[in-house]
Formats: C-alpha cells, sequence, structure tokens
C-alpha cells in the first residue's frame, strides 16, 4: 500500500489482455474529458431534488430542469469527494499514496456517511486501507459510496480499462469491499470503455467483464441484461424484476426501505444506459425515475454519455451555463470544472504512457485493454440476511446496570436511545442468530466499552469522534458488528471502561438497537 499509483498500476500490465490501438486528437479527447466533468455535474443536478424520495417504487412525478441548475454541482459531494483524491494526487506530484488519499480523505473538512464515514473513523482510530473498507471493520462495504466516486478512475484512464479497475483495486479499499469495491470497478470500466465505444448496450456488457461473475453485484447486473433481452422497449419491467429479487436485503439499513447497496443501485445505472439509447436526457430520467439514490446514479450514467458525446454534442439546455462558473470552485476544493478537466488530460497522458501508448504533438495512441478480472474473489456478508431486530423502546428485551439515561435527537428522529455514562455501566442482550450489530451514535464524549460474546471477550470498542455522527435512522453508527458467529442463542455483554480516548470530555456510550442477522 505503500507503492505510488502509477506504480500501482503499471505493475499490473503483465497481465492485461490487449485489443488493439485507438487514436485520439488531442481536441478530441480533451472534449470527452470535458464532457465526462460536465455530464457529472449536469446528472447530479437532474437527480438531486428526488434523491430518495422513491424508496421501493418508481419516482412518477414531473424532472424540472433550467439551465443555471448546473451551478449546484458546485456543492454536491458527489464532485467534491473524488475531486479531494485528485487534489491529493496531485499535491503529491502525481504519485500519491493509497496511505496519502486515504490520510488527506480522513481529514478533510467536508462531511462523510455511511461507508466513508465509517472509513474515515477507521482511520482515526488507525485502521488503515485496506483493512479500513473491510467487513471485520465495517458495516458498509457494500455501499455506494465508491461506487459514487469512482468515475475519475475512469476518466483518467481511456481505454485503459484493466489499469483502472486495478486502480479501484487500491483506491476503493478505503472505504469498501466485495460488490462495494466491484461497484467502483463497474462504473470506472463503463467510462473507460466508453472512450471508444459509443453503444451503451456494448459498454454495459463489456464492462461486467471487470468484475468478478460469481459475485452478487455481477449477477445482479447479469439479471438487468437478460431482462433488456427480453423486455427492450419497458424498464419498468427490468426494475420490476430487480426490485423483486434483489431490493430486499441492504445490510447496513436492513430496516427500511431506504437502500444505499451498491449492487441495486448499479442496477439502476445500467437499466439507464440500457434503455437510454445513447440519448443523455432519457438515460438521466430512468436512472432518476428508478428511485433510491437518484442523484448518485442519474451521475454516473451521465458521465458515460458525456464521454461518448463529449461536450460539442451535450444538449445546449444542458450546458449553456457552465461557461459561466467553469472557474468556480467546487466546495471543500481548489478545483474548478476548467482545473478537473486540466488535471485529468495531465493523468490521462502519464497513464497512457505508462501503459505502451504514445502521446505527440497532437496525437495520443492508446494501447486499448481488454478487461477481466484476475482478482480473488470476494464477499462482505456472505449469505447474510436480517432475522429481527431489538429496539431500546423494547426494554424488557435489554438489560441495563449503572447511570443510563434516556435520550432522543428529535427533530423528526424519535428513536429511543439509552446512553451510559459512567464507568462499568453494563448492558446484557440475548438472542439468537450468526451475527450482531450494535446501533448508536459517536460523538465528542463518546467513551469505551468491552464487548463481549458468550462471556468471552471480543474487543474494546471507542465511540468517540470529532463530530455527531449517527443521529438519522438511514445512517445510525453501528459501534459494534459480529457476523462470524455460529447459528443458535448467544448473549452480548458491553461493559463501559474507566479509559477514554485522551480527546473526550464523557465516557458516553449511546445504544438505539441491536439488529440481529441470521444465514440465508
Amino acid at each position: 500500500m505503500m507503492r505510488n499509483l502509477l506504480l500501482v498500476i503499471s505493475l499490473f500490465t503483465g497481465s492485461v489482455v490487449y485489443a488493439q490501438y485507438k487514436d485520439f486528437t488531442k481536441a478530441e479527447l480533451k472534449n470527452k474529458v470535458e464532457g465526462a466533468w460536465a455530464a457529472k455535474m449536469i446528472g447530479v443536478m437532474y437527480g438531486r431534488e428526488m434523491e430518495f424520495k422513491a424508496l421501493g417504487r418508481t419516482y412518477d412525478k414531473p424532472i424540472n430542469w433550467y439551465p443555471e441548475l448546473i451551478e449546484k454541482a458546485l456543492l454536491e459531494d458527489d464532485l467534491y469527494g473524488q475531486l479531494s483524491f485528485m487534489e491529493t494526487i496531485e499535491k503529491y506530484n502525481n504519485n500519491a499514496t493509497v496511505k496519502q488519499l486515504a490520510h488527506d480523505f480522513a481529514y478533510a473538512s467536508f462531511p462523510l456517511c455511511h461507508a466513508n464515514l465509517q472509513a474515515r473513523k477507521n482511520i482515526f482510530d488507525g485502521i488503515m486501507p485496506p483493512l479500513s473498507g473491510a467487513p471485520q471493520y465495517s458495516m458498509h462495504s457494500d455501499d455506494i459510496d465508491f461506487q459514487i466516486e469512482s468515475d475519475f478512475i475512469g476518466f483518467i484512464h481511456p481505454g485503459l480499462t484493466q489499469s483502472a479497475i486495478n486502480m479501484c483495486d487500491s483506491v476503493g479499499r478505503i472505504m469498501a469491499y466485495g460488490d462495494g469495491l466491484y461497484g467502483g470497478m463497474f462504473v470506472s470500466a463503463m467510462h473507460s470503455i466508453a472512450y471508444y465505444e459509443n453503444d451503451t448496450k456494448k459498454i454495459v456488457r463489456a464492462a461486467l467483464n471487470a468484475i468478478p461473475s460469481k459475485s452478487t453485484y455481477a449477477q445482479c447486473i447479469q439479471d438487468v441484461l437478460k431482462s433488456y433481452d427480453k423486455h427492450p422497449h419497458d424498464w419498468k419491467k427490468t426494475w420490476q424484476l430487480i426490485q423483486d429479487k434483489w431490493a430486499a436485503n441492504d445490510i447496513c439499513i436492513p430496516f427500511h426501505e431506504f437502500n444505499i447497496d451498491a449492487k441495486l443501485n448499479g442496477a439502476y445505472i445500467a437499466i439507464a444506459l440500457l434503455y437510454g439509447n445513447n440519448d443523455l436526457e432519457k438515460t438521466m430520467e430512468i436512472a432518476v425515475r428508478c428511485g433510491q439514490d437518484t442523484d448518485c446514479n442519474a451521475a454516473n450514467a451521465a458521465a458515460v454519455l458525456g464521454i461518448i458525446l463529449g461536450l460539442d454534442n451535450i444538449p445546449t439546455k444542458f450546458k449553456s451555463h457552465l461557461p459561466h462558473i467553469a472557474d468556480k470552485n467546487f466546495l471543500h476544493t481548489n478545483y474548478t470544472y476548467n482545473k478537473a478537466v486540466k488535471q485529468t488530460l495531465t493523468l490521462i497522458e502519464r497513464n497512457i504512457l505508462a501503459n505502451g501508448g504514445k502521446v505527440q504533438e497532437d496525437k495520443i495512441r492508446v494501447r486499448i485493454q481488454t478487461p477481466k478480472f484476475k482478482g480473488k474473489y470476494e464477499q462482505a456478508y456472505p449469505d447474510k440476511v436480517m432475522s429481527y431486530q431489538v429496539e431500546m423502546k423494547d426494554r424488557d428485551k435489554w438489560t441495563l446496570k449503572g447511570q443510563w439515561k434516556e435520550f432522543m435527537y428529535g427533530n423528526g428522529d424519535n428513536d429511543l436511545y439509552m446512553i451510559a455514562t459512567s464507568p462499568n455501566d453494563r448492558l446484557e442482550l440475548e438472542f439468537e442468530g450468526s451475527g450482531i450489530s450494535l446501533l448508536g451514535s459517536w460523538n465528542t464524549s463518546g467513551g469505551k466499552a468491552d464487548i463481549y460474546i458468550d462471556d468471552k471477550f471480543v474487543k474494546t470498542i471507542d465511540v468517540y469522534f470529532r463530530e455527531e455522527a449517527g443521529k438519522y435512522d438511514v445512517n445510525r453508527a453501528h459501534i459494534f458488528h459480529d457476523m462470524n458467529l455460529q447459528p443458535g442463542k448467544h448473549k452480548l455483554t458491553l461493559i463501559v471502561s474507566s479509559q477514554r480516548h485522551p480527546q473526550s470530555t464523557g465516557h458516553n456510550i449511546w445504544i438505539q438497537r441491536a439488529v440481529i442477522y441470521k444465514n440465508n
């Protein structure tokens, strides 16, 4: 993990299958890069107002657009999140290590949620990549986060698809594993392929080769393709099939229709591209109407079209305001749209040269790579599904001893918490299953606690964090989990420690519920 990114990419070229050479003029390549970033901005704002407004159903209301809306993309995490990675790469003269990327990402000023938030907490606690996204340290390994942020990797690898997915295999492990990692590989592969392939149907099928075919992510996309072949003019039939088969179990939020699972939202991206017929507006509309994470999915899909079309061929109503904001900074970065394009082109030239291509005065020759997954197959939580949950309002199911206090956040979040406030405060919960996760909050007054399963010590948890995290029911902090228990009856015991983080102002432990999992 201490190798620089360029070296990480180059080390894998021995296993690359080369298809052909592709020549671009520098003007053509720049137009595609401009289209990629512009379409990403357009897509995120096209779907922004509908984000998580349609859960387990399609979004059927009107979708409004006006040219000035693109300016609000400067405030969106879909953009500044991955631009922060590009900033770090530039800061280290385009040779940043994964450790440097992880550090800057963790200590950035912007807020995070889900897999990114857990990765930040893990890095603060000294758990670095690749473990910061691994399932033993995260209940968010399958989440969408890396899929959202992986565009730039495809952008900087035109036709160099194997190198793109190898870079994903390093950077993505900051916050992802298994399907969460494969989602980023799939999306970045589509961007890479779009530089030389104009048919979105061929792009989706080719990008599927970038991930292991037996992964549940690949199986989900394969179901999209099969349904498309049967119903090429009715995207809602394909949506319904995916909903019925894949939408029921989101590991990190199994008690809610909100679904941030990478494969489900990745399926919506694929549906949009297949049924959008290379039409930018139609593609974005279908992505939004599929529901769930509408802005992220529309942005990922739109960026593929942006590369295919190039900025010149993006409809005027979507890009007319772009020149007015092209030199304004994205929030939390020193990057503008124009600077993002410039840095992308710089990285493209480096990657082309590192992978057997040529860069001449006005022409670039790319040695096209055919993707084929050659890594070790992994699945974060194999065959685990939610069995039941125990909330703190179910007081008869918990045994609490010591100085526990009731707490509610309010402002629409009315779930009951209990807070342990003193060393030796104790909690016990008997449950039946093969996995358990305790959900609560992290905060500046968070303490430490020792966890036992069946009276055997498992680990010490630390819920101190630099800011409050875990308020919202769809983004509770998983303060402890063990997904590898033998099926059967168990007892979890939590005892508040007298130790605490040096910067913590208390010994508080917040608990709102436990989710119990079983083998599927």
